[in-house]
């Protein structure tokens, strides 16, 4: 966990200094409905504890945070009556993330709605086979590597 570098309009509202309208808390987490929605009904769900991005968040908090939005998804989405949900993370600012406290999006959808996350991207190709096997190998033998899961278990008791 780190404290903000610039005040954090998320720990503001988790801290009360802020109208905020909460749908769910408890010990770790907190949701609440978005001040510029993509639809109505558009909830956030973030961590108490300030995490800038999901590569800072522990593992186990981020599942918990998911596992928050997938009890609150059937909910917002029948609220709302929509007919489908979009559950979306911008991780860093090249990601399109633009407040720095790590949370979950879950936004309502209708058809017709006019929002559009466009996979596959337009601008995209299909890349040669052997790239995306070369890929995954790279994947594959990155999780595998002992020195590498023994660093990261250091970093992640370190950071709690």
């Amino acid at each position: 966990m780190s404290e903000p570098v610039t005040p954090c309009i998320f720990c503001d509202l988790i801290n009360g200094a802020g109208e905020v309208s909460i749908c769910y808390e408890d010990s770790s987490a907190i949701a609440f409905m978005d001040i510029q929605p993509v639809n109505l009904g558009h909830v956030l769900v973030v961590p108490r504890a300030h995490y800038e991005s999901l590569s800072d968040t522990p593992p186990e908090l981020a599942m918990h945070l998911f596992d928050v939005a997938l009890r609150l998804s059937p909910v917002v989405r029948r609220l709302n009556e929509a007919d489908d949900m979009n559950l979306v993370v911008n991780s860093g600012s090249n990601a399109g993330q633009n407040v720095f406290h790590h949370h979950v999006h879950l936004i309502p959808r209708r058809a017709g709605d006019g929002f559009e996350i466009p996979l596959p991207y337009p601008g995209s190709s299909m890349p040669d086979r052997t790239l995306l096997d070369a890929m995954a190998v790279r994947i594959i033998a990155a999780l595998r590597d002992p020195v590498r899961q023994q660093i990261a278990r250091r970093l992640s008791s370190a950071s709690s």
